[in-house]
């Protein structure tokens, strides 16, 4: 039987490694695992340092606060991820509210801790510490103003209890007044406010009421014949000049006699009663003139019967 024909196979081209690249890359994650390694090693000797240091609570607050507070701006606690709690099976997943709860803390606690340290620094506050001075009272400095924590701090570094006491007090004294003075301006700012408002709602209101009934009295008078619209406009000019009038010879009259009363013995006051009335004449005098006005309106019936 005749052998068939082999057929020949052709070679795959394979590609050239490239032994830079491959390096780099093994490197890069070699230093990769390392970090990783470095990061969780270094979370870990934090974490039983600081549990080391709440053994020495009296003594060690400021340092300990001091390393959690590195933990936390440096996210450190991320290293904690994949381990095993020590309080059960459950995995941790590397958060800060997990770090502390590893030290038996709560965050509160801690960010206290760390905003205590953060503002008078690790001198004062561990001299404060030996000094019995509590949470309470940290917070009270933590809420004054700069130049007074900054005076505070000074006092706290010297270790003098008793002067560093009064000058805390007098100044939580002080700033408690000044805040009450703030506190009462500002809720007279806001009776103003409030009073201002009222008065704009009700002037809002007398306005919109006044361009309605204008309104009105516009199309009423549109459709009043020209006699009957002039007869209800000198009614109302005659009113008006009525209680012009009225008021020179009320009001004004009687502040004049009082007046009159208070010169017996003392100062003229003619003389400013006399500018009053030749400020009304000039005011009467202008209106005349404007309007072109006779001097006298004798034999001239400038009222009707019915308007009389």
């Amino acid at each position: 039987m005749a052998r068939s024909k082999s057929i020949p196979v052709e070679a795959l081209a394979l590609p050239v490694l490239d032994g830079v690249m491959l390096t780099a890359d093994q490197n890069a994650m070699a230093a990769l695992h390392a970090s990783h390694s470095e990061e969780c090693d270094t979370v870990n000797q934090l974490l039983g340092q600081a549990q080391m240091a709440g053994v020495f609570e009296a003594f060690s607050r400021t340092v300990r606060t001091s390393k959690l507070a590195f933990v936390k701006e440096k996210k450190l606690y991320r290293g904690l991820a994949g381990r095993k709690s020590p309080h059960g099976a459950q995995v941790l997943s590397g958060t800060w509210e997990e770090f502390c709860g590893l030290l038996g803390r709560s965050v509160d606690q801690v960010d206290r801790d760390i905003a205590n340290l953060r503002a008078f620094g690790e001198e004062a506050l561990d001299s404060m510490s030996r000094m019995g001075i509590g949470y309470r009272e940290l917070r009270q400095y933590r809420r004054l103003p700069q130049d007074q924590q900054a005076a505070l701090i000074e006092v706290a570094k010297a270790g003098d209890k008793e002067a560093f006491v009064d000058l805390a007090e007098e100044m939580i004294a002080k700033h408690t007044q000044e805040k009450d003075l703030l506190g009462r301006r500002l809720d007279e700012m806001k009776a103003d406010y409030t009073a201002q408002s009222e008065v704009m709602a009700k002037k809002t209101g007398e306005l919109d009421k006044a361009r309605r009934e204008l309104e009105v009295s516009r199309k009423r008078i549109q459709a009043m014949p020209a006699d009957e619209v002039a007869k209800a406009l000198r009614g109302e000019v005659a009113a008006i000049a009525y209680e012009a009038e009225a008021s020179v010879l009320g009001p004004l009259r009687e502040g004049f006699a009082k007046l009159e009363a208070l010169a017996v013995g003392g100062e003229d006051h003619r003389v400013f009663k006399a500018g009053l009335i030749r400020q009304l004449e000039i005011t009467l005098g202008s209106v005349r003139s404007e309007f072109n006005l006779p001097d006298q309106a004798d034999g001239v019936a400038w009222m009707t019967p019915a308007e009389a």
